[in-house]
């Protein structure tokens, strides 16, 4: 088969398309040959060396998948073989076969295409599990999700408001709130010209959000728990701003506030298996419904991941970018 190789961390240039082995199944794996595979922040710092997958993953970069169940392991019915499906994954993504534990091999929602699905999993995953399982985001709560043009953040809109909360984002650019506010988020700060601490005040009656999904780490930390309402809830899933800051633990501790930082791909298999059931079980009928909608900026050749990568790094991508083997 082909696949995405990286002789060398660097740029988006060391991406090469190029035949490698095909994946055989472990006994409880089954083989997906792709149709769409989503790109994703994390593939970013893979390429640059800067994420490695976990032990025995795939080198592969590539956090999901869609496509058709072509061979099965040893402990799994052959009668799935055919199914589409969609897929997260450890890593693997950039090919036309990958290996996947069945746990993390979930159904295609109806009104759903292949190549919408590729772009599914990861930030369907992502957020449900941060947003209901680590957050606790209820009814009537403020949530503030930094980058919300991305692809977690126009899913986490979204998803923040099934779960009756209202939604504050931060982005670049006028297109992108404007794409955010056609998904239900009320607030838009723009953050080039605006402090969002400030706004999300303004627009709480000054008590703040009571959980922030964030996707920046150090470069907000301080401000982040600033814009927390009492008891709330910062959720830290990336690192985009740097990886070391300073704190005022007083803060946290007068707000009685609290700081999660979480990572889906390190997880064991048995909690991403939890994870896929749950969101199968909720989202996926907020899915079929039309409460919830993928949203993809656009589909691109797998030949072409470097030209993807640039783009993603530039900022011009609202929602997911899908490459197609």
């Amino acid at each position: 088969m082909h696949a995405i190789t990286v002789d060398e961390p660097g740029g988006p240039e060391v991406l090469q398309w190029t035949k490698v082995p095909d994946p055989t199944p472990g006994p409880t794996e089954v083989i997906i040959e792709i149709a769409a595979a989503g790109v994703n922040r994390a593939d970013l710092l893979q390429r640059q060396g800067m994420y490695p997958p976990p032990p025995g993953a795939s080198e592969t970069i590539g956090l999901e998948c869609a496509g058709t169940i072509v061979n099965v392991g040893a402990a799994v019915p052959l009668d799935r073989i055919g199914e589409k499906v969609c897929a997260l994954l450890a890593g693997g993504g950039y090919a036309q076969r990958v290996a996947v534990p069945t746990g993390q091999v979930m159904s295609i929602p109806a009104g759903v295409t292949l190549e919408q699905a590729g772009g599914l999993p990861e930030v369907a995953c992502t957020v449900w599990s941060n947003l209901d399982m680590v957050a606790n985001l209820s009814e009537g709560e403020w949530l503030l999700i930094h980058g919300g043009g991305s692809g977690i953040g126009t899913m986490a809109i979204q998803i923040g408001r099934a779960l009756g909360a209202r939604v504050a984002v931060t982005a670049g650019s006028q297109a992108k709130l404007d794409r955010c506010a056609a998904l239900g988020a009320e607030v838009l700060i723009n953050y080039n010209d605006e402090d969002f601490v400030q706004t999300i005040k303004d627009a709480t009656g000054g008590r703040g959000a009571n959980v922030i999904l964030d996707n920046m780490g150090a470069a907000y930390l301080q401000r982040n728990v600033d814009a927390l309402a009492r008891d709330g809830r910062l959720v830290i899933i990336g690192m985009q701003g740097g990886l070391t800051a300073e704190l005022d633990i007083n803060t946290l501790l007068r707000k009685n506030a609290s700081i999660h930082a979480t990572s889906l791909r390190g997880r064991p298999d048995s909690e991403k298996a939890a994870i896929c059931a749950q969101v199968e079980r909720t989202v996926w009928p907020w899915i079929q419904a039309g409460i919830v909608k993928p949203v993809i900026d656009r589909t691109m050749s797998m030949a072409d991941a470097g030209e993807a990568h640039q783009l993603l790094a530039d900022g011009a991508a609202t929602g997911k970018i899908v490459l197609l083997p």
